[in-house]
């Protein structure tokens, strides 16, 4: 599930070759030129990436990723820092500030592609395209289709768009236990404002969509907490 990326860069060329690239491979590229114009965007909806120049007008890239990391509801958003500085200390620096990765310019778009593919995967895993299987329970992202291996063979399961969201995200971060407002945010969108209940009834819709596969025991509920996907329950 290709997300959003917003591209933080000061030179309008490089940025459209980067924003032309990005939605080649599928995903939703934003163009901002400095720090001031990407804090705005981000203020109305939270990218699930961000590529950031070093070098920007006004508040520099470092800083800007320090600002990103300082909040608590950014903190968690990956980032790409884009340089063309290759000195290791730089390099350091970068990383020190909270980024994920650093590409030096120039790059290849290829590259790039393969740095944020590899960040996605680690930092953020339900936006990959990646087969994700559990206790037999099969996610495919690519064809949008979930598959429980039973005794009879294989069973396929019907799920609507915001269970197959919910069950991707869980299934990529699975024993770990999510808040409901956690879950709104990761899987709604922190933009979208529904009440905390939406998750109880879509939890709901979800475990008896697995039920066919008698899989509906694998998303539990945490007293006071919310919930979680248990690998040990099958």
């Amino acid at each position: 599930m290709p997300g959003s990326i917003l591209v933080v860069e000061d030179e309008p060329a490089i940025a459209e070759l980067i924003a032309v690239n990005l939605q080649h491979a599928g995903y939703c590229a934003i163009r901002a030129y400095n720090a001031e114009q990407a804090e705005s965007l981000i203020r109305d909806v939270l990218p699930d990436l961000v590529l950031l120049d070093w070098m920007l007008p006004g508040c520099s890239g470092v800083a800007f990723a320090r600002e990103l990391r300082a909040s608590e509801r950014t903190r968690h958003i990956p980032i790409i820092m884009l340089t063309a500085r290759g000195d290791e200390r730089d390099k350091v620096l970068g990383l020190e500030t909270g980024a994920d990765d650093y590409v030096t310019k120039p790059f290849s778009p290829r590259e790039l592609m393969a740095r944020i593919k590899a960040v996605l995967r680690r930092r953020a895993p339900q936006l990959t395209e990646d087969t994700v299987v559990i206790n037999g329970l099969r996610l495919d992202p690519a064809t949008h289709r979930v598959a429980a291996h039973t005794v009879q063979g294989e069973l396929r399961l019907e799920l609507g768009p915001t269970e197959f969201r919910l069950l991707h995200f869980f299934m990529t971060h699975p024993e770990r236990v999510h808040s409901r407002t956690q879950l709104l945010d990761q899987v709604w969108g922190d933009h979208v404002f529904v009440e905390e209940r939406t998750v109880d009834v879509h939890i709901k819709r979800l475990r008896a969509a697995l039920k066919p596969a008698a899989c509906d025991a694998m998303i539990e509920t945490v007293r006071g907490s919310g919930y979680r996907l248990a690998m040990g329950v099958s």
